[in-house]
């Protein structure tokens, strides 16, 4: 942790030291790159009494995935930026049962950000905003495939968004991105089960994002 503190420190000191050409009002930047989404440890309850297995934890696993996004700066200071990812496929486990099915999420969010240093190298940014979760192509493995069960996740979950960033100026157009989000995730699972019934259950998500990017400035 003092080497992370210590190394975080002489980044902030050579962004105020070296110049840099400055995000300005009407700049379009632009960043590719790759995010971790990683659920809380615990997702929900799944109620198998009627199995006589009582609730059982449900965790949903984490994954890295491609994302990209896009800010439109305002002004030197404030920008909007719009992320977009290819589907991320996140494995799902119900206590005892093991791994009992999959399913692939988009997560477009919309942000607004504040840039603290926008004429630095190293250029920090804050953002809130609202995130869309789409939902879709569960797959059924395990149990609920021996048991031929359908596994049903709710389609779309909106919620909040926060992250925490910076871009660090290679030269007037490239740069090196770095954010952490934390989203609210939250939908429902359904687990049909023939001769059995219906067993649903609340699932939050509410994943920290660790995203590592490279960026260009129109």
């Amino acid at each position: 942790m003092r080497t992370f503190a210590s190394a975080l420190a002489l980044a902030v000191a050579l962004g105020l030291a070296v110049p840099a050409s400055a995000h300005e009002a009407g700049d379009w930047l632009f960043r590719f790159g790759g995010s971790n989404v990683d659920p809380k440890s615990d997702n929900g309850t799944l109620d198998l009494s009627v199995l006589e297995l009582g609730g059982q934890q449900i965790d949903v696993d984490d994954k890295w995935g491609v994302t990209f996004n896009v800010t439109y700066m305002y002004t030197a200071n404030i920008g909007i930026e719009v992320l977009a990812a290819l589907p991320y496929e996140h494995d799902i486990s119900v206590g005892i049962l093991g791994e009992v099915g999959s399913v692939k999420h988009l997560p477009p969010t919309v942000s607004l950000q504040y840039h603290f240093m926008p004429q630095a190298t190293f250029q920090p940014y804050a953002g809130l905003g609202v995130n869309y979760t789409r939902f879709f192509s569960e797959d059924e493995t395990g149990i609920l495939n021996d048991l031929d069960a359908k596994l049903d996740i709710d389609s779309s979950s909106f919620g909040l968004a926060a992250q925490l960033g910076f871009d660090y100026m290679i030269n007037d157009r490239w740069f090196v991105n770095v954010d952490v989000r934390w989203i609210d995730i939250d939908t429902k699972a359904t687990v049909t089960v023939p001769d059995v019934g219906r067993l649903r259950a609340d699932v939050e998500i509410d994943p920290i994002v660790y995203g590592l990017h490279v960026g260009y400035r129109f």
